[in-house]
């Protein structure tokens, strides 16, 4: 990891009052351990609970440490958007901020980078914390998205990845902001734009507090429109080439 010591975190929150803490903390030992110059953007994405007090509070202990309010909520496109654009240094990572996920595997990542001289490196569950039905509709999403855009990762939505800020720089603007199609969004455009990507296997978690809000309905609607919106934008251009 030599040569990797300059790293932007961030964390998408909705509503996270009883994890954002203790997530922020881990990942800042992490940081204070493996890298010279590093920040953390905590998105507080309209929380009608204590997480944006609390991430104010750990902004005012750490100077690395940012704050980004949105008011009222947006969604989760928005708040990754945020946080990705906010973000500094050559290399970007986020995981979700319900602490499902253990920020230490973030060497797997770098390690798997430099031995690839990949873009992006995209996490994939060796376990999945959820219900068999979320999991059986991740995998229905990722086939129709494999049929439209020819992308195919084993975990499109997995909440950890680490992404070469060159690569958010020069593909065309993250558009998605209510539903959950911005991680597909991103992986897309960076693939039609010439950037490698590869996979590392990450531990998951179950929640430790909070409720999920990703499965709600008119977040799933949104996510699908987005995926039309964009396949049918593609094809439009490409028959005007």
């Amino acid at each position: 990891m030599d040569s990797f010591k300059e790293i932007s975190v961030f964390f998408p929150a909705y509503n996270e009052e009883e994890n954002i803490e203790n997530t922020v903390r881990k990942a800042l030992k992490v940081l204070k351990d493996k890298f010279d110059l590093w920040e953390i953007i905590i998105v507080d994405d309209g929380s009608t609970d204590s997480t944006g007090k609390i991430a104010d509070e750990l902004a005012r202990e750490n100077k690395n440490i940012r704050v980004i309010h949105h008011n009222p909520n947006r969604g989760y496109g928005a708040a990754f958007k945020s946080g990705i654009y906010a973000a500094q240094y050559p290399w970007i990572t986020f995981t979700d901020s319900d602490g499902q996920f253990d920020f230490s595997e973030i060497t797997k990542f770098i390690d798997k980078q430099q031995k690839t001289n990949a873009d992006l490196i995209v996490g994939y569950y060796k376990k999945r914390q959820v219900k068999k039905s979320v999991i059986i509709t991740s995998k229905l999403w990722e086939l129709l998205v494999f049929l439209l855009f020819g992308l195919h990762v084993r975990d499109i939505d997995c909440g950890f990845k680490l992404i070469r800020k060159e690569v958010v720089d020069k593909i065309p603007k993250l558009e998605s902001e209510r539903g959950a199609f911005i991680s597909s969004e991103l992986l897309i455009k960076a693939k039609q734009n010439g950037a490698k990507i590869v996979e590392v296997p990450v531990t998951h978690y179950p929640r430790a507090g909070g409720k999920p809000t990703g499965r709600n309905f008119n977040v799933i609607i949104q996510s699908f429109k987005d995926l039309f919106t964009l396949w049918r934008r593609q094809k439009s251009w490409r028959r005007q080439k």
